[in-house]
């Protein structure tokens, strides 16, 4: 993968899956994009190929991993590398109840001897790809600084290099996961401070970062960030990702929405043909593509109308546009 690239997109569940990625890829030529979290039984007990697909134009593309067995997640980081991931992953983040009923997640930042033992295990599985974690800065209402420092301290020692975090604790009780990225409260000077406790590691933030602005502010204090949301709501703002890595904030964009739309829409097709996937599973992640123009919204319905799932992607293409284009003049700006 060579120099890791500073901005990343987030392993979303259910929302970063291939098509997405693929999407992503058209706007930033150079992030790095991860899957959304993949179960270490999922793909150990004969789901590999489902799961671990990917376009060639991924790259550079990291596999997240969720799981707490040394055994089956070494297995996993293994095939990870073998299918030509470029960095493997382990989720140490997620809130969800379902995720805790596993053993893995945010609740294992209790245990960071057996995600040390974990970690450990897929460094020796992997030969070429760094195994990294991903992490919050703290569980339900603790707020002390010490837990989080000797998590990290603690994996830093098993050989983890990098590490993502995300700045708000995780609520596990109480709060739904889309509740535990907006409620508990943002602590970038946490994550600040782990940068500074241990200036040799490599540290990534994450968590509530929308703007060109914030980014460059974070990178003041941090190696890299992450942004997760605004990627999937708001996907047009990556065309500036590449532009802001290469010190360049204001570089134009030569790229069109229409270019990139026009794009989908020959992947789609290419999708139908290979894997008799629908168009609506792949339109799903680029619905955000027009935010803020107008006529967005009519052109989202279009994309969206399930009532279209017998037509070709190309012949739902003419109708977002017509209706994009049929907006009436004195309409302002759709608000997404």
């Amino acid at each position: 993968m060579g120099e890791r690239p500073r901005l990343a997109t987030a392993p979303l569940l259910d929302v970063s899956d291939r098509h997405a990625r693929y999407f992503w890829r058209l706007l930033s030529k150079n992030a790095l994009l991860y899957t959304e979290m993949i179960n270490q039984g999922a793909i150990t007990r004969g789901a590999a190929d489902s799961h671990l697909r990917y376009n060639a134009e991924e790259h550079p593309v990291a596999l997240q991993l969720g799981g707490s067995d040394p055994a089956m997640l070494a297995e996993s980081a293994r095939m990870g590398e073998q299918w030509g991931y470029d960095e493997i992953n382990l989720n140490c983040g997620c809130p969800s109840e379902r995720v805790q009923s596993g053993a893995f997640g945010a609740c294992l930042m209790r245990e960071p001897d057996l995600v040390a033992d974990c970690v450990k295990a897929m460094q020796d599985a992997v030969q070429h790809v760094p195994v990294t974690v991903k992490h919050r800065i703290g569980l339900d209402k603790d707020e002390s600084y010490a837990m989080v420092r000797d998590f990290v301290g603690t994996l830093a020692d098993s050989g983890v290099q990098h590490f993502i975090v995300h700045a708000r604790n995780a609520w596990l009780k109480g709060l739904s996961p889309k509740e535990n990225r907006e409620i508990p409260p943002l602590r970038y000077d946490v994550v600040y401070r782990l940068k500074q406790d241990f200036p040799q590691l490599d540290i990534s933030l994450n968590g509530g970062v929308t703007t060109a602005e914030q980014i460059q502010e974070h990178w003041r204090h941090v190696d890299g960030v992450m942004i997760g949301r605004e990627a999937w709501h708001n996907p047009w703002s990556l065309t500036r990702w590449d532009g802001l890595m290469a010190g360049e904030p204001d570089r134009a964009v030569t790229l069109t929405r229409d270019e990139v739309e026009l794009a989908m829409v020959d992947y789609m097709e290419r999708e139908a043909a290979r894997y008799d996937t629908w168009w609506y599973a792949v339109a799903r992640c680029m619905l955000g593509l027009r935010h803020g123009q107008r006529g967005a919204r009519r052109w989202r319905q279009v994309w969206s109308d399930h009532r279209l799932k017998s037509a070709r992607a190309r012949e739902v293409y003419d109708l977002a546009q017509k209706a994009l284009h049929s907006s009436p003049p004195a309409l302002e700006q759709d608000a997404d």
